[in-house]
């Protein structure tokens, strides 16, 4: 694979760039974190169910008060790697270990979803040109994925025209705000802290803003 082209953004600190290409270990780093939250995501799938028979006779809004933890792998890998793209391939990865490894009863379809999913999450940060990281940002990206893939679910299941399509929709991206934004910044934080991230582009940023 060709040397990164290192594009320097005018609008960034000094220090803080982002890469054009992906690099070996952002390509390896993203695979990585595609098939660890493909299984997370499984398991969510599970405390679905488990939620969907607490709730009973609203069982069925048990989707859109967890969907944020699916948007949850877009923010963390454009956070660490910060190269256009990161976050809605992670997220497609994702979606394949749950649909061709773990046999996810969506099928398919749930590929598309993905996309559309990082889509969304990844939007925030590459209107910023990957140089924005704070809470509103995360909370903004969380809250547009919520948003974007809601979309295509209430054309797929019929939401439109229901009593509660609002009640819906206000659920799901409270979810998207708090579980795929909020919580993939504490996360992102946490791992910065731990020092597993300093060799990629979280780590030179973090580096230069603590040098300036």
């Amino acid at each position: 694979m060709p040397a990164s082209t290192v594009v320097p953004t005018p609008s960034a600190p000094t220090g803080t760039r982002r890469t054009s290409r992906f690099t070996l270990k952002d390509l390896v780093l993203i695979v990585v974190l595609g098939v660890v939250f493909g299984f997370l995501y499984w398991a969510l799938v599970q405390a679905w169910t488990g939620l969907s028979i607490l709730l009973g006779p609203a069982g069925d809004l048990a989707q859109h008060v967890l969907l944020g933890g699916w948007l949850l792998v877009a923010p963390i890998a454009v956070a660490i790697v910060r190269t256009r793209f990161a976050g809605v391939i992670a997220e497609v990865i994702a979606s394949v270990i749950e649909v061709v490894f773990l046999g996810s009863a969506v099928g398919p379809m749930l590929l598309v979803a993905a996309a559309i999913q990082g889509v969304g999450s990844e939007l925030p940060f590459a209107l910023r040109r990957y140089t924005s990281f704070g809470w509103g940002s995360y909370a903004l990206s969380g809250l547009l994925g919520a948003g974007f893939v809601f979309v295509f679910s209430a054309f797929r299941s019929g939401w439109y025209g229901q009593d509660l399509f609002f009640l819906r929709l206000a659920i799901q991206l409270a979810s998207g705000v708090i579980l795929g934004g909020l919580l993939a910044k504490v996360i992102v934080d946490a791992l910065a802290k731990t020092g597993v991230v300093d060799n990629f582009a979280i780590g030179r940023a973090l580096h230069a803003q603590a040098r300036g």
